[in-house]
């Protein structure tokens, strides 16, 4: 079974920047779709970027524009590059495959505040 550990969250400025890293303990494969999700405090776990192969990339509509996955094949590492965040991106994000969901990892947490 595949483990994921997230990082790179934090307490952002709102219009601030913020690079997260997810890495799997294994290698996935490039046909295998990976995704970055998200739970706001009493929400529901949703997704908002995947990516599958080098290129192809689908975004949620609220981060469309400002959010930019990737991935790392030698490093067995998906990024989210987050840019102009907004205090309703305030959330534990979290990375997985998409179907077929892997154990989750423990998330990392992601505030937006002045």
């Amino acid at each position: 079974q595949v483990q994921l550990v997230e990082s790179g969250g934090g307490l952002v400025q709102p219009g601030g920047s913020l690079r997260l890293s997810c890495v799997a303990s294994r290698s996935i494969s490039s046909t295998d779709t990976m995704g970055w999700f998200r739970q706001a405090p009493g929400g529901q776990r949703e997704l908002i970027a995947s990516m599958t192969g080098g290129r192809n990339t689908d975004y949620a509509d609220s981060v469309k524009g400002r959010f930019t996955i990737s991935r790392d094949y030698a490093k067995n590492t998906v990024y989210l590059q987050m840019n102009s965040l907004k205090p309703d991106d305030t959330a534990v994000y979290y990375c997985n495959r998409v179907p077929g969901y892997f154990s989750w990892g423990q998330g990392t947490q992601v505030t937006v505040s002045s």
